[in-house]
């Protein structure tokens, strides 16, 4: 059984990936400061998978924690890296804790990774490095623009990073998974996304709406190009999400790869426009959302949504759930967790 290391494994996506993980075959451990994250989602790992992964509290800033952790576990087989300050609009108001956090952070775990002969890391990055794009669907070929906030530079000069340690260590093996927008929860309800604070992301906001935790939506313009007026984004199930990463895990430990450097989108290769989001969840929750239209926000993108043929390919990796199914199970893991069952 092999022994995957995953920072930030107490989040929303990492919490999910230790439980595909896990379902795989693969031992988890965990590492994570829980600047923005709960121990609690441990006991949603345990839930459904009867097992409840290592984990330690660690802020992987600190080099000498890092590197005293690789030590007392020298059988660590690859690392997926999750763990990072990720708010937009945050990393524009602290561009420089998010500089010092992110990049500080993966430069500290490659160099405790290639100390202690880790060979295979997935980096979680982000679907922001290609700003507003040229075309639809976004292809991995397609150019990286500009980023538009600290956060998206953040992954830009991560991937950057990896790419030029994987270029001069043929020892080293990396993949980028390119994300564009995850939403849902566990279909048990165990865990979900449950941000601390003000949601940054459309859909914790609309099921706090639901929930009354927020007094309505906002929708930011109904003026875009799109057929309702309003920003299309390709959301893909949180979970659809996970299972890449054991697809993408299974290739980078095979032997005689193509290449040691590898990136990959992950959407379903649809779009949907804010008010369909809006319109399937108030059809899975039989509830009716209080929203309003305003003023775009600055900077954002009309309308993104992914080519995943490289990764339907390559990975042997398809999204299969449906944008009810997100929504569902979005409403589900709320309801459990304000207990309003």
């Amino acid at each position: 059984m092999a022994k995957i290391l995953i920072t930030g494994g107490t989040g929303y996506i990492g919490s999910h990936t230790v439980v595909s993980l896990i379902e795989q075959g693969y031992e988890a451990i965990i590492i994570d400061n829980l600047c923005n994250s709960s121990i609690e989602s441990l006991d949603g790992v345990e839930a459904i998978t009867g097992i409840r992964p290592l984990f330690e509290q660690i802020d992987m800033q600190n080099r000498a924690s890092l590197d005293d952790f690789f030590y007392r576990h020298a059988d660590i087989k690859a690392v997926i890296h999750f763990a990072a300050l990720k708010a937009v609009g945050e990393s524009v108001e602290k561009p420089v804790e998010y500089y010092r956090n992110n990049l500080g952070s993966l430069l500290n775990l490659v160099a405790s990774m290639q100390k202690f002969s880790v060979g295979n890391l997935i980096f979680s990055s982000s679907a922001t490095v290609y700003g507003e794009p040229d075309s639809l669907p976004i292809m991995e070929f397609h150019p990286v623009k500009p980023a538009m906030s600290p956060y998206g530079n953040t992954k830009k000069i991560c991937e950057d990073i990896i790419s030029d340690t994987a270029r001069v260590n043929k020892e080293f093996h990396a993949i980028s998974l390119r994300y564009f927008n995850p939403i849902g929860a566990h279909e048990s309800g165990f865990i979900g996304e449950l941000p601390q604070g003000v949601p940054n992301n459309l859909m914790p906001f609309i099921t706090q709406t639901a929930a009354g935790i927020r007094k309505e939506l906002k929708v930011f313009g109904d003026d875009y190009d799109t057929p309702d007026g309003t920003a299309v984004r390709d959301y893909i199930h949180v979970v659809d999400l996970a299972n890449a990463h054991v697809k993408a895990l299974d290739r980078l430990m095979k032997e005689n790869q193509d290449d040691n450097y590898e990136v990959f989108n992950l959407g379903t290769g649809n779009g949907f426009s804010v008010l369909e989001v809006i319109k399937s969840f108030e059809k899975t929750s039989g509830l009716k959302l209080p929203y309003q239209i305003v003023d775009r926000r600055s900077g954002d993108v009309e309308a993104t949504y992914a080519s995943t043929t490289l990764a339907n390919e390559k990975l042997n990796w398809k999204a299969e759930r449906t944008l009810d199914e997100m929504t569902y199970s979005s409403w589900n893991w709320e309801k459990k967790a304000r207990k309003m069952d």
